[in-house]
């Protein structure tokens, strides 16, 4: 039996004329930690606004936790980090963790503390004052110290240096390991998400074009470089891109793997294969 904690059924969201999300449905286990994954502008940000319940969805519904989205706060259980990172910027990373305390009711102090502490940021200083990683280290404490059961983060990874990104990265497996957090994380970093991330949602075109389990993604597919015929590896999978160059063509096959193709070379697909092939192929590349 599955446990869902978050869901989205037939959700549809535009903003005047324009359609972000079409017909968007998913599911997400507890305990996962999900990539989602897109092309700029593809609507990430706003499904995650959506299952805050920051906006509001024209059509289809949204349950986190069991409970129906509303607008009546945030709901409890979950916790929200968005892109930009907001903090007070006049606050002092003290002030800041002990308004983490203070408005919270479920607040794990000691646990939000120590990770200010292992990012190296001092308490003293102000927000204002913080590099972008140190503020984004401080700002991950305070979504970490509500001790939330669904943890969604909108490009954490945007702004940390590469020993910060693995840091954060370790923090993140951690949490979800010991505490059974589940996570959903976007970001355009997918050296770090295949690192991180157990489950894959790719959002293209209002929708959820793949989804699933990262090694059985990944399983599913294999890339094809030579200089032969493309067609003729259509009987064994769906080409989903194919790609000219000056040594010859790639092509990036979902199906059953072959044991030899006449004229090409057949190789393992990495998650940055899988997910560029299908984003060309959803921008019609």
């Amino acid at each position: 039996m599955t446990d869902t904690v978050l869901s989205m059924t037939d959700v549809d969201k535009s903003f005047r004329r324009t359609k972000v999300l079409d017909a968007c449905s998913f599911d997400v286990q507890r305990g996962s930690i999900t990539a989602l994954v897109g092309s700029n502008g593809a609507g990430k940000s706003t499904l995650m606004s959506l299952a805050v319940g920051l906006l509001m969805p024209d059509r289809g519904s949204i349950s986190v936790l069991g409970h129906a989205v509303g607008q009546q706060g945030i709901a409890p259980g979950l916790s929200y980090l968005a892109q930009h990172k907001p903090l007070y910027a006049r606050f002092t990373v003290a002030e800041t963790l002990r308004f983490g305390r203070a408005t919270n009711t479920q607040w794990d102090d000691a646990y939000a503390t120590a990770l200010v502490d292992a990012a190296g940021v001092p308490k003293s200083t102000r927000i204002k004052s913080l590099s972008p990683g140190h503020r984004t280290r401080v700002a991950l404490a305070l979504a970490l110290g509500r001790r939330p059961e669904v943890l969604l983060l909108d490009e954490p990874l945007a702004d940390l240096d590469p020993v910060a990104r693995r840091a954060v990265a370790q923090t993140l497996m951690r949490d979800a390991a010991e505490n059974g957090t589940t996570i959903v994380m976007s970001s355009h970093v997918l050296a770090e998400l295949a690192d991180v991330a157990d489950q894959l949602m790719l959002l293209q075109g209002g929708r959820i074009q793949l989804s699933g389990s990262l090694d059985e993604l990944t399983a599913e597919h294999y890339v094809l470089s030579g200089t032969g015929d493309p067609s003729t590896v259509v009987g064994v999978g769906t080409v989903i891109s194919e790609e000219l160059g000056t040594g010859g063509t790639t092509v990036v096959v979902r199906g059953v793997r072959p044991q030899h193709t006449t004229g090409w070379q057949i190789d393992s697909a990495t998650l940055d294969d899988v997910v560029l092939a299908h984003l060309s192929a959803g921008s019609g590349s």
